[in-house]
């Protein structure tokens, strides 16, 4: 049987402060979760926790066993800060106050 040629790959990872890319050559069939451990990434940010984290390929939430193809992008996620919808309301509500204060002036 021939062997089969190496893969390559991309894994991604950011802070506030700080992104990484690292590229990567791996066999053929390399999970998800295999070639993070193999980017050193994890090792680079201590306080990345890879059995909290949430994976992706692509933009596209994928599990840690789903298997690589050539040329995919593996994304580790961070924790978000603020809940997106609880942020969107009180931006809408403080235009609100500012439009009831500017009206309230006129």
């Amino acid at each position: 049987m021939p062997d089969q040629k190496n893969i390559t790959v991309e894994v991604a990872y950011a802070t506030p402060a700080r992104q990484l890319i690292v590229p990567l050559q791996v066999k053929p069939g390399t999970t998800l979760l295999e070639a993070v451990k193999l980017s050193g990434i994890p090792e680079q940010f201590p306080e990345l926790d890879l059995t909290q984290a949430k994976f992706g390929i692509f933009s596209k939430i994928s599990p840690p066993e789903a298997v690589l193809r050539e040329k995919d992008r593996v994304e580790i996620y961070r924790e978000l800060i603020a809940d997106p919808k609880e942020s969107r309301r009180k931006r809408a509500q403080k235009k609100q106050t500012q439009e009831k204060t500017a009206d309230d002036s006129a």
